[in-house]
This record gives C-alpha cells, sequence and structure tokens, in this order.
C-alpha cells in the first residue's frame, strides 16, 4: 500500500466516520470542551435595558445644547438600581451596569465633570445623544442564534450562555474510546524496569490528550506481542466502546500484529501516511468500531494522534470545526530537501532584536526523543522535496492548537 498525504488520508477517513447522534444535557459548569447537540437561541435580549458603559453623569444631551454647562444632581444610580424620570436640567449620578433613567439620552464620564454640592458642571465641549450608553440587545437580541450545532464550547462560551439565562445545555454524549498499548518491553511507572524494558510513556501521554477532548478513556491495558492475545483484546475492546486507540504493532515486523488483527476481524482504511515522523498509521474497523493504530515510537503517536486521530474523534462527536489553525511563521533555521514525506518538525518560537518571531528547529528531530515534544512550542511544517532556506515563511501548527 502507497503512502497517502495527510490531508487525503483525512478526505478519506472523515466520510467513514460514525457519528454519534445521542444527546445529553449537562449543567454549564461541566459543559466545556463538549460539542453542542442543537443550537443556542437567546430567550432574551443582552443588556434587557438601556445601561451606562461609565461611571459618570446620565444627562439630556439637549440641555446642553444652548451652551449651558450646569445641571441639577437629583438622583445617583447604583448597578441593580432603577433611577426615576430624569427631567430638563437634571442629571443622574450613575455607574458602570447601572440602568439609564427615562428622559435620559447620554452619559458624560466623571473625568468629564466637576461637582459642587448637587450642581453639576459639565467640562466637555460637546456632548451626542447616545454617547456612552449600551443599547438594549447591543451585545445579543432575543431570537440570535448564539452557538450552532456542532460547536465545540470554549470556556468563553460557557460565560455567552450563562448570560442568557442558561444552567444547562444539550451535547453530544461522551465518546467511549478504549485505549491500548502493546509491547513486552512495557511495564507500568512505579514498577521496577528489568533489562530490554521501558516506561509505557504513550498510554499517559495519549491519556492526558483524549481526557482534554473530553470523552471517557476506558483502559484496556498492556497486549501481549501475539496475534491470539492482540485478536482477543482489540476485540474485546471494541466491544465496549465507539473507537479503539491502540499503539505499536502497526508496522510490518514479526511481532507486529495490530494490522493483521484489523485486517482479519474487520477491514482496514488506511496504513501508511506519507508523514514524517508517523508514517506506520493504520486505520480501520474492528467489526463495526472506528480503529486507531498510532506508532509505537512516542513522538510519532503523539503526531498522529493530534493531525488524524484528534480531527477525527471530534467529527465523530459531532463537531464542525476539526482542523487545527495554522500560521506562517519565518524560519530560523536552515534545511536540506526533504524527501516523499511531509515533514513535521518540533519546533520553538523565538523572537528577534526587533520583536519579530521566527522558528528554531529543535536539533534532534528522532521520533524516539520524547522530551523534544515538551520543548517545543509546536509543529513547523516543510511540505515534500522542498528545502528550508532561514527567512522562508513556513505553515506553523502551535501545540495550543492541537492540546485543547
Amino acid at each position: 500500500m502507497s503512502l497517502t498525504p495527510i490531508d487525503t488520508a483525512l478526505e478519506q477517513l472523515v466520510p467513514l466516520l460514525p457519528v454519534i447522534t445521542e444527546k445529553e444535557s449537562v449543567p454549564l459548569r461541566q459543559a466545556a470542551g463538549r460539542v453542542l447537540a442543537d443550537d443556542c437561541v437567546s430567550p432574551i435580549n443582552v443588556p434587557g435595558h438601556r445601561n451606562s458603559a461609565m461611571d459618570g453623569y446620565a444627562l439630556k444631551s439637549a440641555d446642553l445644547a444652548s451652551g449651558n454647562t450646569q445641571l441639577k444632581i437629583t438622583q445617583r444610580i447604583a448597578a441593580g438600581e432603577v433611577g426615576g424620570q430624569l427631567e430638563s436640567g437634571e442629571a443622574a449620578r450613575i455607574f458602570t451596569g447601572a440602568p439609564v433613567p427615562e428622559g435620559a439620552d447620554a452619559v458624560v464620564m466623571q473625568e468629564n465633570c466637576k461637582v459642587g454640592g448637587d450642581v453639576l458642571s459639565v467640562l466637555q465641549q460637546h456632548v451626542q445623544s447616545g454617547e456612552n450608553l449600551r443599547q438594549v440587545g447591543d451585545d445579543i437580541q432575543a431570537g440570535a442564534l448564539i452557538l450552532a450545532k456542532g460547536h465545540r464550547l470554549k470556556p468563553q462560551d460557557i460565560g455567552l450562555l450563562a448570560s442568557i439565562g442558561l444552567e444547562s445545555v444539550s451535547v453530544t454524549r461522551r465518546l467511549r474510546v478504549s485505549l491500548l498499548t502493546t509491547g513486552d518491553e512495557l511495564v507500568q511507572p512505579g514498577s521496577r524496569l528489568a533489562a530490554g524494558q521501558i516506561y509505557n510513556s504513550n498510554y499517559f501521554t495519549l491519556h492526558a490528550l483524549l481526557e482534554g477532548l473530553q470523552v471517557d478513556v476506558l483502559d484496556c491495558g498492556i497486549v501481549a506481542d501475539d496475534f491470539e492475545g492482540t485478536r482477543q483484546a482489540l476485540t474485546a475492546a471494541a466491544a465496549q466502546s465507539d473507537c479503539v486507540i491502540t499503539t505499536g504493532g502497526v508496522s510490518v515486523g514479526e511481532e507486529d500484529h495490530v494490522k493483521a488483527v484489523v485486517e482479519q476481524e474487520g477491514e482496514l482504511q488506511l496504513w501508511k501516511l506519507a508523514i514524517k515522523p508517523g508514517k506506520p498509521l493504520a486505520c480501520g474497523k474492528i467489526a463495526t468500531t472506528q480503529f486507531f493504530g498510532l506508532p509505537g515510537n512516542p513522538v510519532s503517536a503523539f503526531v498522529t494522534f493530534a493531525l488524524v486521530v484528534r480531527p477525527c474523534l471530534l467529527r465523530m462527536l459531532g463537531g464542525k470545526q476539526t482542523a487545527p489553525k495554522t500560521f506562517q511563521v519565518a524560519s530560523g533555521f536552515a534545511a536540506s530537501e526533504s524527501g516523499e514525506r511531509q515533514e513535521y518538525l518540533r519546533c520553538q518560537l523565538a523572537e528577534d532584536e526587533e520583536g519579530a518571531s521566527f522558528l528554531q528547529a529543535l536539533r534532534n528531530q528522532s521520533s524516539g526523543v520524547a522530551a523534544s515534544l515538551s520543548q517545543a512550542d509546536g509543529l513547523g511544517i516543510v511540505p515534500p522535496y522542498t528545502a528550508v532556506a532561514i527567512g522562508d515563511n513556513l505553515e506553523f501548527i502551535p501545540f495550543s492548537e492541537l492540546l485543547n
């Protein structure tokens, strides 16, 4: 099977993904990171009343049109209070967010005023109608679509939904994801390492990434390197979940059994990506359950999860926006021409003396150097058969686009 470019792989995979349709209502405090199952329409205007955008004095702008600068202060209105009708020649002391009294059509900020007893002197030369006022519905109008179905809720969205009075929201149910790691050499942290053994770091990286997506992770343990054990573990995992994710065992070695099991128990939809790191990625079905087999090298596992598995899981949750945003950033390094695979280099963001950002590639780009993921700020993309010179613009994916 030939290597598949990553854009082609996603185009092929996404239409084949099962999309969750079951809904559940969750309190706003628990809704961040979840995907909306229904459109959110505002039942109210926000703000629901005209209010002051400043601490200052509410007045009739017409009272100042003739050159008069002095008004009588007749009331004081704090946020949460409602003042009375404002008559001609009067002003009201008002605070930010407080309802503007009937009759007033402007607020002069306190810095532009002088007060002596109950007499207000306006120092500002021109006061326009509507000045420093927030009108009804300036932020949100009743009946307006606030957030659309398929939107993944950010923390600021939670505050937005609270501002229209919602205490809960309809979201798609959580995905159930079975997570397995393969390899006789793996042991869990906390155990003593024997000769030839390594700690199972991939499990903890992937578990953290999955939790960031607000899915339920089913821990299916470490699978030994034999065909029958792998078959039993994968079929059992598939029976209890919406998706199975493995690391290791998807290459072509004698001890790599995951790909063979998937082909026997389901179907292989994709194998081998034209990216570096992360070529030996396998995607398909185990029976009817979605399957992603990630490489065993820690950087390869991280990169393939971030670039392929993450957008697929978001799509399975009904998400509309699944691809990470990329940014054009100047390269601060030179590199010889890449090969047939698109390269994703671990890079740090740096600044020159003028404050302009540039990318600095980490020296060791081996797929086994897990420390480089912690040291990097994101991934710089080098297209196939491309040389990089200092100053060339590269697409850059900051980890902030991949880790939430």
